[in-house]
Formats: structure tokens, C-alpha cells, sequence
């Protein structure tokens, strides 16, 4: 049985190769990767939070999605993009069934700010951009400045890195986890 991993995002405000790397790089391991935005509308990713990037088309909408039939969650990063989503019911919704069920979830950049309103950082040792840092600590996170990190704390896998420098291993790690 072949692996699956849900993508999810805003519409608007994704950081470019922090969606399409991962979901290109899951896709050439034979991972089944998955697209879900808020609306079933194009979906306009960013560089550098600033410049308007490529547009794509998601699979589907976070409403209409199994998300019970994936094994990974993965949240790419943008400032706008983790801003729409941590206020997203549906959003925590996601979040709250992968950790209550113990699945892994993968979160790169600005993406671990999206935890705090699911109320999922509380123990969890983490990494993110710089600038959400403050944000995690205050919700109950440790923040630590790695390339990727794995935390295994609360019965649930936490993958995390801090910017698109660092997508190799972010990739690989999520890769890993699949293979556990």
C-alpha cells in the first residue's frame, strides 16, 4: 500500500518552493501527495513572502478532503499563507485529528505558527523562521535553530524546519518518517 501525504494551504501568500519541492519530491518516491486549499480556487504562491510566484490548481478544498486517509500532514510556510490558515476551523480540525491519532505532521518556515491556534505546541520542541520564534515559546514550544528537527514529544511526530534553505532535509525527514 502506498503512502499519502496532504498538502494544505491558503489561496494566496504560499511560499513558492516550500509547496511545489516537497510535493514534486514525495511524488518522484512514489508518495501519494495530495493538494488541499481552503477554496477551489487558484492558489498564489509567493518568493520571498513579497514577489507573486507561480500559480497552481489544488486537487481540492481542506472541506471536501479525506484527510483521514493520509499518513503525513504538511504544511508549507509564507507569512500570509500560515496567517489564513491558524484561523481556519477547518484547518485545526485537520491538525487536532493528525495529533490526536498520532500522525506526523511536517511544517516548514512560517507553518508552525499555524499549531498555536490548534493548540498543538504546548512541549513540542521545534523549529520555524526566526521571526515566529517568540510566538511558539509564548504557546509552550521550545524553539531550537536547526536545519530540521523531530519531535516525538505528546505521542505524535512534529517535523520542522526553518526556511526554504533547508527543504533537502525537510524532504528527506519527512521521507524517513514515512518509512517508520
Amino acid at each position: 500500500m502506498s503512502k499519502k501525504a496532504l498538502f494544505i494551504t491558503a489561496n494566496f501568500g504560499v511560499e513558492q518552493d516550500e509547496l511545489i519541492k516537497p510535493l514534486e519530491y514525495l511524488q518522484s518516491k512514489g508518495i501519494e501527495a495530495i493538494h488541499a486549499a481552503i477554496e477551489q480556487d487558484q492558489v498564489q504562491t509567493v518568493k520571498g513572502d513579497k514577489e507573486k510566484s507561480t500559480s497552481y490548481t489544488p486537487q481540492t478544498t481542506l472541506e471536501k478532503v479525506a484527510y483521514q486517509d493520509y499518513d503525513i500532514l504538511v504544511i508549507p510556510g509564507g507569512t500570509v499563507n500560515a496567517d489564513q490558515l491558524r484561523i481556519n476551523p477547518e484547518v485545526q480540525k485537520i491538525i487536532q485529528y493528525f495529533t490526536d491519532q498520532g500522525k506526523p505532521i511536517a511544517a516548514i518556515c512560517h507553518a508552525p505558527w499555524v499549531l498555536i491556534d490548534a493548540e498543538r505546541i504546548k512541549d513540542k520542541n521545534l523549529t520555524s523562521y526566526k521571526s515566529v520564534k517568540l510566538d511558539l515559546e509564548h504557546a509552550g514550544g521550545k524553539w531550537v535553530d536547526e536545519t530540521v528537527h523531530r519531535c516525538n514529544t505528546g505521542g505524535w511526530v512534529l517535523i520542522t524546519s526553518r526556511n526554504p534553505d533547508d527543504i533537502p532535509q525537510f524532504n528527506q525527514a519527512i521521507i524517513e518518517e514515512l518509512e517508520r
